[in-house]
């Protein structure tokens, strides 16, 4: 019986995607230092086209380095800072900044209410669907699944993020699932869901 049980929660564990390596904050910290002058020291970067790090979960920053390293993901800058990093390097880091704090921006009220809208709620019209079901009500993601953290992030580079999966340049999403979403957002949707999200906590 306790075979059995053995192997059906392996066979769970299976279905969640591969498993990283255990992440240590300590050496994190020390790896940091090569991704503060575009992330900033904590994570929370100050340039608005640098996405911050600080609290996202550590499984998805190691997947997203790992996919910058395989080139699944493409970035001129982040393809070549990857390309040396190991898994364990990749979950140190990922260990950092999930322990780090993430800073919360101000979004632009002019575009709060229809930026609100979109992410809980979607557009039925044109088959938007809402940011809140994925990524939680207060932005916090969803680590099982690798949803990311997304409240307070640069609108900047949101905005980037979701015309690159419009356009198909970026995709390292599951099921081409914001592929899917994007495609169907118009520039004032995207522009006005990034605004709501900086400011979002």
């Amino acid at each position: 019986m306790k075979k059995l049980l053995l192997i059906t929660s392996i066979a769970s564990l299976a279905m969640l995607g591969p498993v990283h390596a255990a992440g240590d904050v300590e050496a994190g910290k020390t790896k940091s230092a090569m991704c503060a002058a575009c992330h900033g020291a904590d994570g929370n970067s100050a340039a608005p086209n640098f996405p911050k790090l600080a609290g996202q979960h550590a499984d998805y920053v190691a997947k997203q380095l790992s996919e910058f390293k395989s080139g699944q993901r493409k970035d001129a800058t982040m393809n070549g800072m990857a390309a040396a990093l190991s898994e364990q390097d990749m979950a140190d880091l990922g260990a950092f900044y999930a322990s780090q704090k993430g800073t919360v921006g101000n979004a632009a009220e002019d575009k709060v209410a229809l930026g609100e809208t979109i992410y809980r709620a979607g557009n039925a019209a044109s088959g938007v669907a809402a940011c809140a079901a994925c990524h939680g009500p207060t932005g916090s993601g969803n680590p099982m699944a690798k949803f990311p953290s997304l409240n307070g992030q640069h609108a900047d580079y949101t905005i980037v993020q979701l015309k690159n999966f419009r356009a198909g340049a970026r995709a390292n999403d599951a099921g081409s699932m914001m592929r899917g979403v994007a495609k169907k957002m118009s520039d004032p949707e995207i522009e006005a869901v990034a605004q709501y999200i900086q400011g979002l906590n």
